[in-house]
């Protein structure tokens, strides 16, 4: 199974595009495709027909598009700066991400 350094819930820097250089909430993350939706940002226009059944207004829509995770950065929660990801292994055996700035741990 592939896996992603970036996770549910992470604070992400953007790299790369139009919202370069801003922060924002990892929503979802598409492990089999490397991209990822951040709260906020990449905004795309989405072209809705009205559904009267559903509730739902017709019209054109922000919605949320998916972004690369290569262009996607974790923000340490204690050096307050998005760095590089590291691997390390606990005593009891288990695999944790670490900040490669201050080697704090990124998961919980």
């Amino acid at each position: 199974m592939p896996r992603a350094h970036i996770k549910k819930n992470d604070q992400v820097y953007i790299l790369a595009g139009k919202d370069r250089g801003k922060t924002g909430k990892v929503l979802k993350v598409f492990v089999d495709k490397n991209r990822a939706v951040v709260e906020g940002l990449n905004f795309i226009q989405k072209h809705t027909r009205a559904n009267p059944q559903k509730n739902v207004k017709g019209g054109i829509l922000p919605k949320e598009a998916s972004i690369h995770i290569s262009n996607l950065m974790v923000v340490c929660k204690r050096c307050n700066e998005h760095a590089r990801v590291g691997v390390s292994h606990m005593q009891d055996g288990r695999k944790v991400r670490v900040c490669k700035n201050c080697n704090e741990l990124l998961d919980q």
